[in-house]
């Protein structure tokens, strides 16, 4: 094929101009089926992003990530430190998923679920158009001397982009503290939580700076996922894809002409009418191939199609498709890589689903007091614990107390023998052990503890017990 794309363009990206300056991107507003289809998957995902943090399972949010505190609320679950270990599997399994996806559809994620692109162009991008209007009056408008009109537009879309922002922070904020401070936050008001309302002017501060100025330099500079692309995908991942086999053929890109049959030309089908550039969000020309900084939106897919539609050629210039399919023809396969981050997510996933199962609402730790020889008290042996319960529900166990269980002898709780472990508290303390030395078959005996709320076996611990080396 003589006709493939220049490679000159990878010595430059869409957002830098020659100078090396930041260039700020007028994109077309986008219309056509996958905008629609984006729309309602985005409007679905914000809905879902707004009220998680306001929906509570058996007392417990139903998503918080409280990294200050240490404790994680995953589908109305609560995980604490003691819990860390699914919290990193579960993480390890959402990389592992995302490696696949990647591997397989390309950046489809970043286009259509990643909360940057849905803000950005389904939110802030909208208000946009909205006020400044399309392209072109954007671009004339960014130009224009600051005038009443200017003044009024740009002030307009800016309270509006902050607003936005200061309701985005909250949400942030609800998952990071919990909504129940943020709403004591707004009882008390900011003087008496003004380490959370420090927090909200920040995040909104970031918001802001994000959707206002950043913008897409996001997606190329901040964001690891879409460096990580360049070493995930192959010419076998799907990807928004231009065909230049159909596009190019033997004369290359040429304009349209009424009543000209391409085909007896040699012409290939792009009608070199740029539409596709003028569409992306990101300012890439999608006809020199995968570029870093494309996100699979699918803005220039929907443009490509209308102008196809138009002069009377075939759809599907610009598709999802693996560069495999374009230039040899070959279907989708399932590649040996694909299927090894499957096994491993398999793996993964089994693990966890184990772990769940074998997680318990109370943890209890007995240590031995470090330094503490066993005490002769008559013909029992005693030895002093401390302890630790951990109450990871939302409800009060009024009635704890401790029994051995398998084996004859006392504990001795150090204050009242039967207490309380308020939810979601901990409760820490100490205690003795008491066993007849006849009883003790070695010098280390382990012991099996049960922690009761009542007559209820909630927990059940192992704890060493130390006794005299000679026996009778």
């Amino acid at each position: 094929m003589s006709n493939l794309p220049d490679e000159a363009f990878r010595d430059t990206i869409g957002t830098i101009d020659e100078g090396g300056k930041r260039k700020f991107i007028f994109p077309k507003k986008p219309s056509g089926k996958f905008y629609d289809y984006r729309k309602i998957v985005s409007y679905v995902l914000l809905a879902i992003l707004f009220i998680n943090p306001f929906i509570k399972v058996n007392g417990n949010q139903f998503m918080m990530f409280n990294v200050l505190e240490r404790r994680f609320n995953i589908f109305g679950f609560p995980f604490w430190p003691q819990d860390f270990y699914l919290f990193v599997i579960s993480m390890l399994i959402g990389v592992v998923f995302v490696l696949l996806f990647t591997v397989v559809f390309g950046r489809i994620f970043c286009g259509w679920i990643c909360p940057q692109t849905i803000f950005l162009e389904l939110v802030f991008r909208r208000i946009e158009y909205w006020i400044d209007g399309d392209r072109g009056a954007q671009s004339r408008l960014a130009r224009q001397e600051w005038n009443a009109e200017k003044i009024r537009k740009r002030l307009l879309k800016w309270t509006i982009f902050f607003v936005i922002s200061f309701l985005i922070a909250n949400v942030f904020l609800a998952y990071l503290v919990g909504s129940d401070k943020l709403f004591l936050m707004i009882e008390q008001g900011p003087i008496e939580q003004a380490s959370n309302f420090i927090a909200l002017l920040i995040f909104t501060g970031v918001f802001y700076f994000v959707f206002v100025w950043f913008r897409e330099q996001v997606c190329i500079i901040a964001c690891p996922y879409g460096r990580l692309q360049g070493v995930l995908l192959d010419n076998k991942s799907i990807n928004v894809a231009y065909d230049f086999v159909r596009g190019e053929k033997e004369e290359g890109r040429a304009k349209f002409k009424k009543n000209e049959d391409r085909a007896l030309t040699g012409k290939g089908d792009c009608i070199d009418c740029l539409q596709c550039v003028h569409v992306c969000p990101m300012g890439i020309d999608i006809r020199n191939g995968t570029q870093l900084e494309c996100t699979n939106c699918t803005a220039c897919i929907d443009e490509c199609d209308h102008i196809m539609e138009s002069v009377g050629l075939p759809k599907g210039l610009i598709r999802y498709a693996s560069e495999d399919e374009i230039a040899k023809k070959e279907p989708f396969k399932f590649t040996t890589r694909m299927k090894g981050y499957t096994a491993v997510l398999f793996i993964l996933l089994s693990i966890f689903v184990g772990m769940l199962f074998l997680r318990t609402d109370v943890q209890a730790v007995v240590l031995r007091l470090p330094g503490q020889l066993f005490q002769h008290n008559g013909d029992k042996i005693s030895n002093v614990y401390t302890y630790k319960i951990v109450n990871k529900t939302m409800k009060d166990y009024n009635d704890i107390h401790f029994e051995l269980i398998d084996q004859k002898g006392e504990i001795k709780n150090v204050g009242k023998r039967h207490f309380k472990v308020a939810k979601e508290g901990i409760s820490q303390g100490t205690l003795f052990i008491e066993i007849k030395e006849v009883l003790l078959e070695s010098d280390k005996t382990k012991v099996k503890i049960g922690v009761y709320n009542g007559s209820e076996l909630i927990e059940t611990t192992t704890t060493n017990f130390l006794g005299p080396r000679s026996f009778n």
